[in-house]
């Protein structure tokens, strides 16, 4: 629990968000994408609330947004029961289901600055907060204070998942919601409240863990070739593969989302450390001995819901299938996975000439001479990456783009955190870079990412807490290769 200084850190830069001054299709499965948003000159909904014409491009006229102003405060309403309230809730998610897009966009702003806590009770009460130090009240003080920033809002959306598709609604509100936040700031407020609220009711306390399997509903098996995302399923075939007896697939799954994944991550069970994923995907290659298998690689991890984006599960579902495929297999002793590097051909792009800077005389000399030019530039070592799978090992570009791999994973840390997403999750979760495999994803997306590139993550169970607290001080946890390997 966090100390009263934090929280109160933390409730007063969420106060301090723009307010009023500045995957069921009965309610909201799949969205239509918003293709507009209101310009900075827009009116606040106050405006518009008191207007009689509506102006521009709004979607609702005032006396629209009046109406549906009164419905959401019923929603809100501490005078009206839980059970009305939700299905007040539940009337207004089917209203969403049917509204234009812009209209949706019209009742985010109007939650966003028509059911913020109220200023003066939160002043009240901070300044009761700072008398009372050091003294007997100073408790009740904290507890008067975590209510006045208890907003109007935060009630309304805890009222939205009463009614039994009200989280899947809420879900996808802000997964719609999502991609407008940087356009209007207005709309962060409601951000902010929907991710903490989601943050406590989908606390890994409450999520179930779920072995999927080829004897799987078909509904939910389906959802895997959905939501996979990491090497997509080509067919059915496919599909079986990696549901054979040789592989494991696991989910966390949330009650109010029934038959629906959160995150599942798909194993293989081998006798050593992968270094392609070609033969992991390949549906004609022979059974792996189960008996025999030592090494449990992690080779995809797929979050389905946009919605719930900030909130982290990812760490407890490997602890979890850790554990589960412990007990089944004693004689698992590695965890590890097979990933790709998503940002490292963008990141090269932008900095290839840097690095090329960083080279010793001997080596800028044999990239010259594999070049076959006399100027060392950025374009030509770049486009000569393009044939990265038909370089020998003994090639120079070859050497140099596992050069700048290792230092992308094992240095690139803006703003304090690794800068590919894969190893910002893995690295995060105490994990380990253990090495880099060339050509190891031939595919185009491959190619397209990182030039074939793919690297092992080893999961130390008893390292975890000191690579996390390695990279809280700027270093992540590398293996001595990768650290070689790095070294210009």
């Amino acid at each position: 629990m966090p100390s009263p200084t934090e929280w109160i850190s933390r409730s007063v830069a969420r106060l301090r968000a723009p307010s009023s001054d500045a995957e069921s299709s009965a309610v909201a499965a799949q969205q239509t994408p918003i293709d507009a948003t209101p310009t900075t000159a827009a009116r606040a909904t106050q405006d518009r609330l008191q207007a009689t014409l509506r102006r521009g491009t709004e979607a609702l006229s005032p006396r629209a947004l009046r109406r549906l102003l009164t419905e959401l405060q019923a929603v809100a309403d501490p005078l009206v029961s839980d059970i009305e309230a939700g299905k007040c809730a539940q009337e207004i998610a089917l209203w969403y289901a049917q509204a234009s897009s812009a209209a949706r966009y019209d009742m985010w702003v109007l939650l966003c600055e028509q059911f913020a806590p109220d200023i003066s009770h939160f002043q009240a009460a901070y300044a009761r907060f700072e008398s009372a130090k050091d003294t007997a009240d100073k408790l009740q003080a904290e507890i008067d204070l975590r209510r006045a920033l208890t907003s109007p809002r935060t009630r309304l959306l805890q009222r939205c998942a009463v009614f039994p598709q009200g989280v899947r609604f809420l879900v996808d509100l802000r997964a719609e919601l999502l991609p407008h936040l940087k356009k209007d700031k207005r709309l962060q407020a409601l951000d902010a409240e929907l991710e903490q609220l989601f943050a406590s009711w989908f606390d890994v306390a409450f999520l179930e863990l779920q072995r999927l399997s080829w004897d799987s509903p078909a509904s939910l098996i389906e959802k895997l070739i959905k939501y996979e995302a990491v090497h997509d399923i080509r067919s059915w075939a496919d599909l079986k593969n990696r549901l054979d007896s040789d592989r494991r697939c696991y989910g966390f799954f949330h009650p109010r989302l029934p038959n629906e994944p959160l995150i599942f991550v798909e194993v293989a069970l081998v006798e050593g450390i992968s270094t392609s994923i070609t033969p992991l995907l390949d549906e004609s290659a022979a059974h792996q001995d189960i008996s025999r298998a030592h090494t449990a690689i992690f080779y995809s991890i797929n979050n389905t819901q946009t919605g719930l984006r900030g909130v982290s599960f990812g760490d407890s579902l490997i602890k979890h299938v850790v554990e589960t495929l412990s007990a089944e297999f004693p004689r698992l002793r590695t965890f590890a996975t097979l990933s790709p590097i998503p940002g490292f051909r963008a990141w090269l792009t932008k900095n290839a000439a840097h690095m090329l800077q960083r080279l010793e005389d001997k080596p800028r000399q044999e990239l010259l001479r594999a070049l076959g030019t006399e100027q060392l530039d950025a374009p030509g070592f770049l486009s000569a990456a393009e044939q990265a799978l038909s370089l020998p090992a003994n090639s120079p570009v070859r050497q140099l783009l596992m050069r700048c791999a290792a230092h992308y994973l094992g240095s690139e840390m803006p703003k304090g955190q690794p800068a590919d997403p894969v190893a910002r999750f893995h690295l995060g979760n105490g994990a380990r870079v253990e090495q880099l495999n060339w050509a190891a994803d031939p595919s185009p997306k491959g190619m397209k990412q990182s030039y074939g590139l793919m690297v092992n993550y080893l999961y130390d169970l008893k390292r975890l807490d000191k690579h996390r607290l390695m990279l809280a001080k700027g270093q992540p946890a590398v293996s001595r290769d990768v650290e070689s390997l790095a070294k210009f």
